[in-house]
């Protein structure tokens, strides 16, 4: 699919797809943007390269989302599967929203989002959960536009060392 943005006066048309193997290094370099914004998180080329490897190898454990236009990916976003028992069938995780510095404040995000939650529906995903920085307002909002609410859950968790 493809969507058309400003970029300066001229536009640019970028396609929404599912990521190639061969974006690899591009989707990795994105998640090192995105983890060095992160309070929690930090960039470690070696876990995000193995992670993605998984999804884009694998689709039942998740899916790569992309824009991309010429050449090159300028946003991504995953989901990954799970089965809620709440919701009695597949239920997904919506993670790594980052777009390049140099594309945000066009769309981007928005197209992208959008274009994944049709595919999750087209999926038969029942629920989409995400996590935001607490202190990522701009994001939150966003998520609310695209229809997402405020839950009363709170996420905790723990964390093992790498074996």
């Amino acid at each position: 699919m493809g969507a058309e943005f400003c970029e300066g006066v001229s536009r640019v048309t970028l396609e929404l797809g599912i990521a190639a193997r061969q974006e690899l290094p591009q989707l990795v370099a994105l998640l090192g943007i995105l983890f060095s914004q992160e309070a929690e998180f930090t960039p470690d080329d070696a876990k995000q390269t193995r992670a993605l490897e998984k999804m884009l190898s694998d689709a039942s454990v998740g899916t790569v989302f992309v824009a991309r236009g010429e050449g090159r990916v300028a946003a991504m976003a995953s989901l990954l599967y799970t089965i809620s028992t709440a919701e009695g069938g597949t239920a997904a995780l919506f993670e790594d929203l980052v777009v390049l510095p140099g594309h945000r404040g066009r769309g981007i995000a928005s197209s992208l989002v959008e274009f994944i939650i049709r595919h999750a529906r087209k999926q038969g995903v029942l629920r989409l959960t995400l996590l935001t920085d607490a202190r990522n307002e701009r994001a939150q909002a966003l998520y609310r536009k695209l229809g997402f609410t405020d839950s009363s859950m709170k996420p905790m968790r723990q964390r093992f060392s790498s074996a």
